[in-house]
C-alpha cells in the first residue's frame, strides 16, 4: 500500500483540504514545516508531498520557491484550491460575541474587510488549524478562528460565519511532490516548471527568453529569487506551457542553456482544469 501525503499544518489547514481533493483516497501526515514535508517525501516517511506556492490575493508563499530546487522532488500535478475563509467559533457562540480572531499572517488581510466592519482584532498564529484547535480548547465565546470548515469540523467549532474573504476569487495553488520524476503522461495541455540562473554577461536574461517568444512558447509564471541571501546572486523560476519533447518548448530550452549557468526541470505534468 502507498504511504501517506505529508502537508504543511495541522488536520484542518488548507494544505489538508488540498490533499483530500487531489489525493482523496491517502492518508495524510502533517507536518509543521515545509522543510518537514519535503524530508518526510525524501526519507520515505511519506510518499507524497504537498505544498503550497502561491495565493491568488498574498502572491508567493515565501520560502517555497527557493527550497524547491534542492528539494530533490518532482512535481507530478498541480491542484488549485478555493480558499474560503471562515470564522469558527465555540458551539452556540455568535459573531457579536467575538473580539480576537485568530489566524495564520496570510490569512488575515484575505478577510480584512470583516474583521473591521465587526470590529474584530486580527491576531496572527503560525497556522488556522492550530488558531481552531486552541480556540476549541480555550472555550472563550470571544476567540474565533479563521480557518476552513474541515478545521470546524475536526475541532467540534460552529461556523459563525462563512466565506468571509474580502476577494470572491481567492485561490491557492498547491504542487505534488514526489521521490520519482514522470513525464511520461500526456495531456491536452502540459505545464513543465525550472529553474535557471543566467550567465554575468549583459542583456544575459532578455537573450535567454528570446528562444521561448520565437518559437512560439507560452511563458505563464517567471519569478526571481535571491540565492544565499546574497543581492548578486539572482536564480529565477518558470512555468511554461508545453512537454519538454515537443519540438517547440525542446528548442526553446536548448537556446535558453547557452546563457545559463543552471537549468533544473523541477516537473512535467498535466495543467490542472482550474488554470484552464
Amino acid at each position: 500500500m502507498a504511504g501517506p501525503i505529508a502537508f504543511q499544518g495541522e488536520p484542518g489547514a488548507y494544505s489538508h483540504q488540498a490533499c483530500r481533493q487531489a489525493r482523496p483516497g491517502m492518508e495524510v501526515l502533517p507536518c509543521p514545516t515545509f522543510e518537514e514535508v519535503v524530508d518526510s517525501v525524501r526519507r520515505g516517511d511519506a510518499e507524497l508531498g504537498m505544498l503550497a506556492v502561491e495565493n491568488s490575493t498574498y502572491g508567493r508563499v515565501a520560502d517555497v520557491h527557493s527550497l524547491l530546487p534542492d528539494s530533490g522532488l518532482h512535481i507530478i500535478d498541480e491542484d488549485f484550491v478555493r480558499v474560503h475563509v471562515n470564522l469558527l467559533g465555540v458551539k452556540g457562540g455568535r459573531v457579536e460575541d467575538v473580539r480576537e480572531a485568530h489566524g495564520h499572517v496570510v490569512i488575515l488581510p484575505q478577510c480584512a474587510g470583516f474583521l473591521k466592519k465587526h470590529g474584530i482584532r486580527g491576531v496572527v498564529s503560525s497556522d488556522n488549524a492550530k488558531a481552531a484547535r486552541e480556540a476549541a480548547e480555550a472555550g472563550d465565546p470571544a476567540r474565533a478562528a479563521l480557518a476552513s470548515e474541515l478545521a470546524a469540523e475536526i475541532y467540534g467549532l460552529d461556523v459563525l460565519a462563512r466565506h468571509i474573504e474580502d476577494h470572491a476569487n481567492n485561490t491557492t495553488r498547491f504542487l505534488v511532490m514526489s521521490r520519482t520524476p514522470d513525464h511520461t503522461r500526456r495531456a491536452e495541455k502540459m505545464v513543465t516548471t525550472f529553474t535557471f540562473q543566467v550567465r554575468n554577461i549583459p542583456a544575459a536574461l532578455y537573450k535567454a527568453l528570446g528562444g521561448f517568444a520565437t518559437n512560439g512558447v507560452n511563458m505563464t509564471k517567471l519569478e526571481s529569487y535571491m540565492i544565499g541571501g546574497h543581492f548578486t546572486a539572482t536564480a529565477f523560476y518558470a512555468d511554461v506551457e508545453g512537454h519538454p519533447e515537443d519540438p517547440p518548448l525542446a528548442r526553446a530550452l536548448e537556446e535558453l542553456g547557452f546563457f545559463t549557468t543552471e537549468l533544473n526541470i523541477l516537473g512535467v505534468y498535466p495543467a490542472s482544469t482550474e488554470r484552464r
